[in-house]
């Protein structure tokens, strides 16, 4: 009987599918191959010599040294890639030598030309980093303490404590260089050095000849020094490989949550490393159980974890939704922690104070209004009210660039999402007076905006570059609130608009490399044709010949031919980013057969998923997803034996459910 209990947990570690190297070539998705843990603050990995976005990149052999942070699948010059370490002396070219890379969840080896052999993991607040020198090496390693993947906002401060401990901070760029964020850390050697050379940025560090191993042990924490050596004395009675182990067994568990049978190995490969890549941020920030908010000040976390490092233009729209449902332990202290950045101040990008490497967080409230819908109630929603109220007033003046803005189309589109949640998020807390207001304002809002700038159809609306629109067409834009979708029909009418929608996807409109249009394929059940949405979404995951106009900024010079996501280190398409779980979990759910259309809702649109059997496991409960029907061509959905009457299915019922059934 153990045996056999043996073999069926090793048959559920999922970990075997995931590959992540996948993304990790050039501009194809901006990811890594780090050790880390889920929702880990450190992510250990090498940076490459001509380093962005992750710092890491395929085809880049040459590297700059190992980092220990970085925010995974964003633009812009990236964030992270502190504390960057070259074992070689300074000025030294060092390169990967390609073929002795290996990367699994939480562990991440390679040798270099030097005859150096690199091994990593890492804790939540902790790197841990083993060089093995070959004999007759001479064991150096430079630190340089102000290294970053972005350095416009670079600072360092560090000293040199013994001949085993060094302390200090680091200041760098978030995304975009938007503001910067603040990290304390302690360096331990596990062998004594001794200093060859330093100066106010790095430092040379010589190993005893005839060192053969060195290990590298670095605390991180936004609180101070000595919070980080604390990190530091929590994991120093386990060795190299129990944290290893440790690391498998939490990705392990994390990988666990869904089980899939059934498609291709590659469609396997492709759902466990975007549900991965789904747990890389935000990131634990709470150090000793204490926390410091964007107002530079130190708060108890007590019984709960404080999460930092928010993308929220992109990761509301899917990522979050399904943490949701898969972790909602997880998801309510996500809740509190954006409760709590409300209050301690909030940009639309970053501030000049972040605790952790960080992006930008509008559209917060949707993310904390879609929780509350689906039943998560563990946080405060009266607590962050006044500063959404606020966040909406700054956004009012002509010109603004912070708070609710309305300075274009696409930002009142977005905008007067925001204020429709807003309106619910009153109705929540019983204040009926700011309910209607905003509500008003939202609906008056998609009205006027609707009907001059994205009703009529022109030409003009195919155009993404230099159109007055952030990244997005007209086109694109035009679906972008579907909780309006009832007055879309007033206004054009139903099959007008599933006519139009078909027209957009036949001619290649659809941007499937950037966020503003991505619930669109689900739309169809919206507008009375959920067979498109079966067909589309199938085509969309299979169809090699998927020809895409646009990439994240502007159309290709050629339109790109081929599916969006492959298991390949170029997976994702051109000039594609990840966008910090986003893109994976927009293919997650296609993959399961069910998409949150309207955020804000407990509603998920349903369509035909790609494997034949899926389970689910919430906590405490199992829900079957079981395919009968041929791949696209769903008849009905049966939920316990009871035909739902359409395609669409509350977050209470998919949860409750035992098994959910795809009839032809």
């Amino acid at each position: 009987m153990a045996l056999v209990l043996c073999v069926s947990l090793q048959a559920r570690d999922n970990s075997r599918y995931v590959n992540l190297f996948m993304g990790t070539a050039g501009d194809h998705g901006q990811v890594s191959p780090a050790a880390q843990l889920p929702l880990g603050l450190a992510s250990v990995c090498p940076d490459s010599k001509v380093s962005s976005h992750a710092g890491y990149d395929y085809d880049e052999s040459e590297i700059s040294g190992i980092s220990v942070t970085r925010v995974s699948g964003v633009g812009g010059r990236g964030s992270g890639g502190n504390l960057r370490i070259l074992p070689a002396s300074c000025g030294t070219a060092v390169f990967i030598h390609k073929g002795t890379e290996k990367a699994v969840p939480g562990y991440y080896e390679t040798a270099l030309d030097n005859g150096v052999k690199v091994r990593l993991t890492a804790t939540n607040h902790c790197a841990l980093e083993q060089y093995l020198f070959p004999k007759g090496a001479v064991p150096t390693l430079f630190v340089d303490f102000n290294s970053a993947i972005d350095p416009r906002r670079s600072q360092c401060h560090y000293s040199i404590l013994d001949s085993s401990n060094i302390e200090g901070w680091v200041v760098s760029s978030t995304v975009g260089n938007a503001g910067a964020y603040k990290l304390f850390f302690r360096i331990h050697t596990d062998q004594p050095f001794t200093v060859a050379a330093r100066d106010t940025l790095g430092a040379q560090l010589l190993f005893p000849e005839g060192t053969h191993k060195v290990e590298v042990r670095i605390g991180l924490s936004s609180i101070s020094e000595a919070s980080a050596a604390e990190e530091l004395d929590a994991i120093a009675a386990k060795r190299f490989n129990r944290h290893r182990a440790d690391a498998a067994r939490a990705w392990k568990s994390v990988l666990g949550k869904v089980d899939v049978k059934g498609s291709t190995p590659e469609q396997r490969t492709l759902f466990y490393t975007g549900l991965y890549r789904v747990y890389l941020s935000p990131f634990h920030a709470t150090f000793g159980g204490k926390y410091v908010g964007t107002d530079a000040v130190i708060r108890e976390a007590a019984g709960w974890t404080f999460y930092s490092g928010w993308s929220m233009w992109d990761t509301y729209r899917a990522k979050f939704p399904l943490i949701t449902l898969l972790d909602p332990v997880a998801t309510e202290d996500i809740c509190k922690s954006l409760v709590s950045l409300f209050q301690t101040g909030k940009r639309n990008w970053a501030t000049p104070q972040e605790p952790v490497p960080t992006v930008r967080t509008e559209h917060s409230q949707i993310a904390l209004l879609d929780a509350w819908a689906k039943g998560i109630r563990g946080f405060d929603l009266a607590a962050a009210f006044p500063a959404m109220e606020a966040e909406a007033d700054m956004g009012r003046a002509e010109g603004a660039r912070q708070g609710l803005t309305r300075n274009s189309p696409d930002q009142k589109m977005e905008t007067l999402y925001d204020l429709w949640a807003l309106g619910q998020i009153a109705r929540i807390i019983g204040n009926e007076e700011a309910a209607e207001k905003y509500l008003a304002e939202s609906a008056a809002m998609f009205e006027q905006t609707w009907k001059a700038d994205f009703m009529t159809i022109t030409p003009e609306f195919a155009q993404m570059k230099d159109n007055g629109l952030y990244q997005g067409t007209r086109w694109q834009y035009r679906w972008a609130v579907p909780i309006y979708a009832d007055k879309m029909i007033e206004w054009v009418g139903k099959e007008q608009l599933a006519d139009e929608l078909s027209e957009f996807f036949r001619l290649q409109l659809f941007n499937q490399g950037n966020e503003p249009d991505i619930q669109t394929p689900f739309m169809f059940n919206l507008f009375g044709h959920p067979e498109r949405t079966d067909a589309l979404v199938h085509a969309l995951l299979t169809d090699d010949t998927m020809v895409h106009r646009y990439g994240g900024n502007a159309e290709y010079p050629e339109p790109f031919v081929g599916r969006a996501f492959r298991n390949r280190t170029d997976g994702y398409a051109p000039e594609m980013d990840e966008d910090d779980g986003t893109m994976s979990a927009w293919y997650l759910f296609s993959q399961l057969g069910f998409y949150p259309v309207r955020l804000g809702t407990d509603l998920y649109e349903l369509f035909t998923p790609l494997f034949d059997k899926v389970v689910l496991h919430l906590p405490g409960h199992d829900v079957k997803l079981i395919r009968q029907c041929a791949s696209a061509s769903a008849g009905a959905v049966e939920v316990d034996g009871a035909r739902l009457p359409g395609f669409t299915i509350s977050h209470s019922q998919l949860t409750a459910a035992k098994k959910i059934v795809w009839l032809p």
